[in-house]
């Protein structure tokens, strides 16, 4: 009986201890907002299963890109509230859509407020890290994104954005570098390779 008494009573407390390691949102708020360039590499698990890998460079308000490592070759700019895919597989111009359609625009807006009335749509500590959930308030069907953050220090580990037709995309991030200048033609030339601050 004891036993069973003390399960029980490690059942009841568990949630209590794992809410109490959940970042605050206007912690995370102040995280992002402080994230000024990235450099890393990442790990993309694809809604089919497949893995690709590559690196990223980040620099807020409104700016990234994904450049995909061979074979793939690919290239995805967020730019001047546009997303474009250069695939130099495909015979055609490259793929454009407003950023604001996909939730990664959360991320890479002038100012994040998570505190935003309908933004969040989840908050909880999985064991390991704190998930938020957000979507844009006023356009839920774009879709909505996973942002997982470990703490001490705090830090943005892995994404996983689920778009408006369903599909969901998981990007888990390297080791970040931050604050360094980036090399501007990065955001301007879709073609792999253009970065001479690696």
């Amino acid at each position: 009986m004891k036993r069973i008494a003390l399960a029980l009573a490690l059942t009841l407390v568990a949630p209590v201890a794992w809410a109490a390691d959940k970042l605050p949102l206007a912690e995370i708020s102040t995280y992002l907002n402080g994230l000024k360039t990235v450099q890393t590499t990442f790990t993309q698990i694809n809604d089919d299963g497949s893995l690709s890998t590559g690196k990223l460079w980040l620099q807020r308000p409104g700016r990234m890109r994904f450049e995909y490592d061979p074979p793939d070759r690919s290239v995805v700019l967020a730019k001047g509230g546009t997303v474009i895919i250069h695939d130099p597989k495909s015979n055609q111009p490259p793929e454009q859509y407003p950023l604001n359609r996909t939730p990664l625009s959360i991320v890479l807006a002038r100012t994040v407020d998570l505190d935003r009335a309908n933004m969040v749509v989840g908050h909880a500590f999985d064991g390991t890290a704190t998930v938020v959930t957000a979507q844009d308030p006023e356009n839920p069907d774009y879709g909505r994104i996973d942002l997982s953050f470990t703490d001490d220090p705090v830090e943005l580990r892995k994404w996983v954005v689920h778009d408006g037709a369903g599909s969901r995309t998981t990007v888990i991030l390297g080791q970040l570098t931050k604050g360094n200048s980036l090399n501007q033609n990065l955001f301007i030339d879709g073609q792999p390779g253009v970065s001479v601050n690696r």
